[in-house]
């Protein structure tokens, strides 16, 4: 039995209840097989049924239409318990021909790896100064295209450990759950991540492989969005 629980609830309109067990017993396997063995982080997930609330203690991962569902709602930057929330825009995922299951993985396991949103890794130029890159593991590889099956359900690919470590040179290890990506730091067609430049102290902003169908603009409440609020500044979910 792994330490943290996560309570899986579905508070969206577009996704049906009956859709939720065989995507979350596939985002189960992910953890349990291949997420753990690479960062020695593991989870147990349980579907909340309707009408019933979270166990106490357990962290959340919440389907939502939207952004402006999730404030409506009252999911917002914490459980109630002031524990890590996760969050998935089905409907908004919808819009733009994405799969909320991948969505889902990579939320979940971008929780599981910085659950308080605040962990970054240090890429020191020569000169002085460098980057500091958000510990985020799905986002230099998160396009749909790059997604894979368990049990016929797409998850997200993910980075290793070492992805973050820039003494490895290109094609030394393994970088990526599916070995797309050949370097420290390498971005996918379609990745992203949060960079803060030291030298420049302009603030967390955001590098990309591409352009395009790239959402510069984090929606409200996501994980891109609370990085740059201070922790005192988070507000607990009021859902009942």
């Amino acid at each position: 039995m792994a330490s943290i629980s996560i309570a899986v609830i579905n508070a969206s309109t577009v996704v049906d209840d009956a859709a939720v067990p065989p995507v979350v017993a596939a985002l189960q396997r992910q953890v349990h097989e291949h997420f753990y063995p690479a960062w020695g982080v593991d989870a147990d997930l349980a579907v909340v049924p309707k009408g019933q609330k979270p166990a106490s203690g357990a962290w959340w991962l919440a389907i939502l239409d939207n952004s402006d569902q999730a404030g409506a709602l009252g999911y917002h930057d914490l459980t109630t318990d002031g524990l890590p929330l996760g969050k998935v825009f089905a409907k908004t995922d919808q819009q733009y021909g994405e799969d909320w299951a991948v969505t889902a993985s990579h939320e979940l396991l971008e929780m599981l790896g910085d659950p308080n949103i605040n962990l970054a890794v240090l890429d020191e130029a020569e000169t002085g100064g460098g980057r500091l890159y958000a510990y985020e593991v799905c986002d230099a590889c998160e396009a749909d295209q790059f997604a894979y099956a368990i049990d016929g359900v797409k998850v997200s690919d993910f980075v290793y450990p070492s992805w973050f470590e820039s003494f490895r040179k290109a094609g030394s290890t393994q970088f990526d759950y599916q070995s797309r990506i050949r370097q420290p730091f390498q971005l996918l067609p379609g990745g992203y991540i949060g960079v803060y430049d030291i030298s420049s102290g302009s603030g967390w902003t955001q590098i990309t492989a591409d352009k395009h169908n790239f959402r510069a603009r984090p929606p409200l409440g996501s994980r891109r969005e609370r990085r740059s609020v201070p922790a005192r500044e988070r507000i607990l979910s009021t859902v009942k």
